[in-house]
């Protein structure tokens, strides 16, 4: 018997004469998530099959492939000869391991033949199987709607796959398949949740924060790089500009127009993202700003931050609610780390009286008070850049 990873995609089965793309696409991932253990993946028949992953870090393995975008569910199973003897024993063996501190359990057995030349059908191992089983662990029942688990079995035209558990992955399509973006990320609970939304879509993730250093703390920069780093957990590496944004952020405080600060100072910084975006080769803007729910993120104000770039700005939150993004933010496993009070830029100066509703002209004639074509190229020259893993 050989230990082995059993993985299943879902969505990429839809990609027609693309689905070796995907495939690959999604093998590459799997690899780099578990880099630097020697494994081995393999595709075969709308599966993928993982060699190689040593017994004490199935379990650390299996927890980095559910994070991996483009796959369904993972399975750990056994891998063992196209003989009926030896697949009882594997199935034995897993359904002792998964009873173990169990008083009672029902289960259910599935069997997929995908190698017609093995003798006994996909129902007649269902059945034989199911009974072998219940005589070896008095324990267990059958209950073929909901079972406390699966018994699963693969015949595959190299080996057999045995399985008793099951465990969901996050779905969507391998990063690095649709495209590139960059997302503004701030260290709130908005951003990295939005940035995990495009990547679960297959988007390659880049992400920019800025700072305004001393008025924001190194503890601010610090949270902003975890935060990314659990993005990245999901999405693969990301490379994260830090951008220095003060001098910026001061000129529009005192030569601007105090209600439109805050307008002002996101389109100065979806300038400057753009900017950075085009240098390596990201083809939009991600934002997490849902609409309505302060007032920078009215449709006016949208419109006049959309208004100061030529990129298409995706924004996949625009309808949820706060409570809706904390429920996401809890789920990746970013919401304890943007909840940490550390100050970023975005509520550095924030004005008593903002503008809700701007119109596009006055912000314009307010932004062109000041040339800040220099500060934005002292801003990009003095950028900083990490490679988050």
């Amino acid at each position: 018997m050989e230990a082995v990873m059993l993985v299943r995609y879902a969505e990429i089965h839809l990609k027609g004469l693309n689905r070796p793309y995907f495939e690959r696409s999604l093998m590459k991932r799997i690899s780099l998530a578990l880099r630097p253990l020697p494994v081995k993946v393999v595709r075969e028949q709308g599966r993928v099959f993982v060699f190689g992953i040593p017994q004490e870090h199935m379990g650390e393995a299996t927890e980095k492939l559910t994070r991996v975008f483009g796959i369904h569910s993972v399975s750990p199973a056994l891998a063992v000869e196209k003989d009926w003897e030896q697949i009882v024993a594997a199935a034995k063996s897993l359904v002792a391991r998964r009873m173990t501190g169990c008083e009672q359990a029902s289960f259910k057995v599935i069997a997929r033949r995908a190698d017609k030349r093995f003798a006994m059908r996909s129902q007649d191992i269902c059945r034989v199987l199911g009974g072998l089983l219940l005589e070896s662990f008095p324990a267990l029942r059958v209950d073929v709607h909901q079972p406390d688990f699966y018994v699963g079995v693969e015949i595959r035209q190299e080996q057999a796959f045995i399985f008793a558990d099951e465990i969901l992955g996050a779905g969507g399509m391998p990063v690095g398949t649709n495209g590139h973006a960059m997302l503004l990320i701030s260290g709130g609970i908005d951003s990295p949740v939005a940035g995990h939304m495009i990547a679960k879509r297959g988007v390659k993730i880049s992400a920019v924060h800025f700072y305004s250093y001393p008025y924001t703390s190194e503890r601010a920069r610090e949270k902003v790089v975890d935060l990314t780093r659990i993005l990245a957990s999901y999405a693969g590496e990301v490379g994260l500009y830090l951008v220095p944004f003060t001098e910026i952020q001061l000129a529009i405080y005192e030569k601007c127009p105090k209600s439109e600060t805050t307008v002002l100072m996101r389109r100065l910084m979806m300038k400057i993202s753009e900017r950075i975006a085009l240098s390596c080769g990201a083809q939009a803007l991600v934002t997490g700003e849902s609409i309505g729910q302060v007032a920078s993120q009215t449709i006016e104000s949208l419109t006049a931050t959309n208004d100061s770039v030529d990129l298409p700005v995706f924004r996949p939150l625009i309808g949820f609610d706060k409570e809706e993004i904390v429920t996401r933010a809890k789920a990746m496993g970013s919401f304890d780390t943007s909840i940490l009070p550390f100050e970023d830029c975005c509520t550095v100066f924030v004005p008593q009286h903002p503008v809700t509703r701007p119109k596009l002209e006055d912000i314009r004639q307010s932004e062109a008070r000041v040339d800040f074509s220099q500060m934005i190229e002292t801003a990009i020259a003095n950028t900083e850049f990490l490679l988050v893993e």
